[in-house]
Parts: structure tokens; C-alpha cells; sequence
């Protein structure tokens, strides 16, 4: 059974602590046998993958058919019907026309002293996204992943989606071609991962790798970083809601639900200034329980890691939601921009009782890979920016070093770095002659 707390409680600050702290994933040790599987993949390329893909995914595989031709993917988007490929032609749409928005602009000016300052923004050549397969396999992380990559000029995308016992979604390689990805390979896991750092005989080596996957994917992730980037390390979904009198109590269960669906260490929170509509949430949700496809999941999610909140005023809501730092945020309350205003740290925030969080998963625009486990504090979601490098630029004229540069021959003295001051001193002497 889902928590059932009020801020004014002896005890509550107790339970709150505990409710942020909860660990909502297994305490695998994988990096081990992540590390040996990078090091095979490293070692005997293609022969590693092969082999890795027919341990864990039970497929057989050459080098010749690691990645899908162009044939195949024929075939895999003629199964699409025409509605699922209008509505993945409106989400690529969307996405893309938010995330153009986002592109920066590069910026160059000129100093009093004459010196030209500035920088300016340009992409890295290759990314590979991963993308997860079996029943975790979302055409729209797909376009997520891939359209901003497209948007900042990134030259060559590849992707990797695991196919286990041959099984294809063909949305996703539809939704593959929309992007633009050059191509996709059909395995996963660290190997995967590794593949696409380290390059194989078949597999090309990316600059940075993006998308969700699996504790093992997560673990390669961390170990290749420093080789490529990558774009964050995420946990099992999460969303907070925030409603007063106003809200919904069905379409606020559904909800809390649609993200505990997801994963039975997903998180769902209703933080509000109605206890009886925090009762009303909570007989909904069993309600809708009783009836949902994936009610083993989301009842799971729910019991260990569900919650209400009934808080004094929408002040205190924000102060706790900061805490929180949850990864998606709906403000279903009568003025959500003015409660916006208040809060600092959410991955995303979905403004009104009519802005669903799910809207956000497939055709609100803006990214639906967002920063969880309250790394919100610290970090955004996917965007443009992260296939994106800023190069700073400088020129200084004799004027300008003239000017500045008796300060750094100093600097220089006090940090003991004597070439570094000589490099300024030789200049600014011939300029004294």
C-alpha cells in the first residue's frame, strides 16, 4: 500500500527522508563482468559480439548480418500500419521543430583593449544510440535520441537495439528511418556499448553514446566514459504531481500510474493541499489497478514506492518537490505557472491539468530523456547541446596584451610556472623595443 502522509505529522520529516532515500534498484554487482566483456569486445571485435549475442540474446549472428540491411528494414516498415506511421511522422515533427529552437548560436566581440573574445559551437562527428530491446523496446526513445542528434549536425548516427531470439520491433526501425540513423545494429547489452566506443571490424566507433538500457548497459556506460561521452546514467522513471482542489482525481491516478507502469522501481508521488482528494487518488489508482494490462508492474511500483502527500499550501508542495528534483513534474493546480515559478529542480514540468505527462513521452516536443534519482539537482534532460561542443576563441592585439599581459606574467611568477610568464614577457619586451 502506497504511503499516506501529512506534513504537519511528528513524524514526518522522518518518513520524507526515508521516502527520497528509498533504493529503487537492485543492488546488482555487475561491473565485473562488465569490464571482462568490454575487454573481450576490445580484444576480438566482431568475434566477441557474436558470441556475447548468442549467450545472452539466443541469436546467431556473422559479421556480415550484425546490423540490418537495407532490405530488411524494408520489409520491418511495411508491417507499419499508416496510422502508427502518422503518428510517428507527427512526433518526429514535433521533436524536431522544439529541438531547433534549441540550437545556440556561436558569439564573437570586441574589448576595449582590442582583444576579440568569443566562441563558437559545432557537433561531434558520430553518436550511437542505444536502444533497449524485448518489451522495453520504444520507437519513441528512437526519435528522442536521434532527431536532436540530426538537428546538431551530427554527421554519422548509429544505433544498437538488441533483438533477443530474433524477435524485431518494427516500429522502432521505422522510427530509425524517420531519424535518419545510417544504421542499426542488432545487439545490445555492455558489448553493445563497448562496440560502439572501441569499434569492431564491423561495428564503427561513435564520439558519444546516449539512450537508457539495463544495470549492465548503465555499467559500460560509466566504464567508456572518458573514451566517448555519454549522456547520463538513468534510473527506473519517476514523476511527482502537485494538485489542489482543482484537480482530477481519475486523470491524476492515471497518472501516477502511467509512470509506474513502467518499472516495479518506478516512483509516483501525489503531493497535495486536498487530503480528501488524496483519498480520492488513492481509490482511483486501485480502481484503475484492477483492470490494467500491467497491473503486476504498476501495483508493485505503486505499493513499494507510491505515495500522497498532504501538505499546508502549494508553498510547502514546491519546497518538498525541490527536494524531490523528480524527473517529471505536473503542476495540476489552478495557476501552474505562478507554482512553476517557485520550484528549481525538475527534469521536466508539465503545466496544468491538461498537460499529461505522457503527451511528453511521444508528441509534446520537448525530450522525454530526463535526469532521475533526483540528479535533476545538477543536470538537464537530453538536448541538442549534448551532441554540441563549445570551442572558445580568442586574438589579442599588441594593444591588448599589452594591457593583460602583465597581470598573467604574474600570475604566472606566483604559481611558479616560469615559461609560462617568459612566454608573455618575450612579447611584451619586443614591444617595449
Amino acid at each position: 500500500m502506497a504511503q499516506f502522509l501529512h506534513s504537519d505529522a511528528p513524524d514526518f520529516e522522518t518518513a520524507f527522508s526515508e521516502l527520497l532515500s528509498a533504493k529503487r534498484e537492485d543492488a546488482v554487482d555487475v561491473d565485473d563482468a562488465v569490464a571482462a566483456i568490454i575487454a573481450d569486445v576490445r580484444a576480438r571485435g566482431d568475434a566477441a559480439v557474436i558470441e556475447l549475442t548468442h549467450k545472452f540474446d539466443r541469436l546467431d549472428l556473422t559479421p556480415g548480418t550484425l546490423a540490418f540491411s537495407v532490405e530488411e528494414v524494408d520489409a520491418e516498415v511495411a508491417k507499419v500500419s499508416a496510422e502508427d506511421r502518422a503518428a510517428l511522422d507527427l512526433a518526429a515533427e514535433r521533436i524536431e521543430a522544439y529541438h531547433t529552437r534549441q540550437m545556440p548560436e556561436d558569439a564573437a566581440w570586441e574589448e576595449d583593449t582590442g582583444a576579440m573574445l568569443g566562441w563558437r559551437w559545432r557537433p561531434v562527428d558520430a553518436a550511437g544510440l542505444y536502444v533497449p530491446g524485448g518489451l522495453a523496446s520504444y520507437p519513441s526513445s528512437v526519435l528522442m535520441n536521434a532527431i536532436p542528434a540530426r538537428v546538431a549536425g551530427v554527421k554519422r548516427l548509429v544505433m544498437c537495439c538488441p533483438t533477443p531470439d530474433g524477435v524485431v520491433n518494427p516500429l522502432v526501425l521505422a522510427a530509425a528511418r524517420i531519424a535518419g540513423i545510417d544504421q542499426v545494429f542488432r545487439i545490445g547489452g555492455a558489448q553493445a556499448v563497448a562496440a560502439m566506443a572501441y569499434g569492431t571490424e564491423t561495428v564503427p566507433a561513435v564520439d558519444k553514446i546516449t539512450g537508457p538500457g539495463n544495470a549492465y548497459v548503465a555499467a559500460a556506460k560509466r566504464r567508456v566514459f572518458g573514451r566517448v561521452g555519454i549522456d547520463m546514467i538513468a534510473g527506473p522513471s519517476e514523476v511527482l504531481v502537485i494538485a489542489d482542489e482543482t484537480g482530477d482525481a481519475d486523470w491524476i491516478a492515471l497518472d501516477l500510474l502511467s509512470q509506474a507502469e513502467h518499472d516495479a522501481s518506478a516512483q509516483s508521488v501525489l503531493i497535495t493541499t486536498d487530503e480528501a482528494l488524496g483519498r480520492a487518488v488513492m481509490e482511483a489508482v486501485d480502481r484503475h489497478l484492477g483492470v490494467l494490462q500491467r497491473a503486476a508492474i504498476a501495483g508493485a511500483s505503486w505499493r513499494d514506492f507510491g505515495a500522497v502527500i498532504v501538505v499546508r499550501d502549494l508553498d510547502e508542495a514546491a519546497v518538498l518537490t525541490d527536494r524531490f528534483a523528480p524527473e517529471h513534474l505536473e503542476l495540476c493546480v489552478a495557476e501552474p505557472d505562478g507554482l512553476a515559478g517557485k520550484i528549481t529542480h525538475a527534469g521536466a514540468i508539465f503545466l496544468g491539468s491538461w498537460t499529461p505527462e505522457a503527451v511528453g513521452d511521444y508528441v509534446g516536443g520537448p525530450n522525454h530523456v530526463l535526469p532521475t534519482a533526483r540528479s535533476a539537482r545538477f543536470s538537464s534532460g537530453l538536448s541538442v547541446l549534448d551532441f554540441l561542443k563549445r570551442t572558445t576563441l580568442a586574438r589579442m592585439t599588441p594593444a591588448a596584451l599589452a594591457a593583460v599581459g602583465p597581470a598573467a606574467e604574474r600570475l604566472a611568477i606566483s604559481e611558479s610556472l616560469e615559461a609560462h610568464g617568459l612566454s608573455v614577457r618575450a612579447r611584451l619586451d619586443r614591444l617595449n623595443r
